[in-house]
């Protein structure tokens, strides 16, 4: 099983956290459907708790948050496990849902939109 976003234990916290940002992100890398879930719990949590990275976003872009975070969702109840031909479209589409959020090293997502 896998650890939820944004553990409360000691084995977690925010070095963890910002590793499995790290690896999610590493174009290098295949994704698993348990890390996008993780993904999509990480940016559910944020933006209950209001995180304020995102009030300082545009509506535009909190709107371009959403709309890729909905496309991940939709592509996972339709497409169960095809995401493996779409890695690099996946992956670009979850730094724009993340957007904001977190660091990304300049020039790691590919641009596939």
């Amino acid at each position: 099983m896998t650890q939820g976003a944004l553990p409360q234990s000691s084995a977690g916290g925010p070095d963890w956290t910002e590793h499995k940002l790290e690896q999610i992100m590493d174009p290098t890398r295949p994704l698993c459907r348990e890390e996008i879930v993780w993904m999509l719990e990480y940016i559910k949590k944020k933006v209950a708790e209001e995180d304020p990275n995102l009030t300082d976003l545009s509506q535009p872009r909190l709107l371009k948050n959403f709309r890729y975070f909905a496309e991940i969702a939709l592509m996972l109840i339709q497409r169960r496990g095809g995401h493996d031909m779409e890695a690099d479209r996946l992956k670009c589409w979850l730094y724009e849902a993340s957007f904001g959020l977190h660091p990304v090293k300049p020039g790691r997502i590919k641009r596939h939109l």
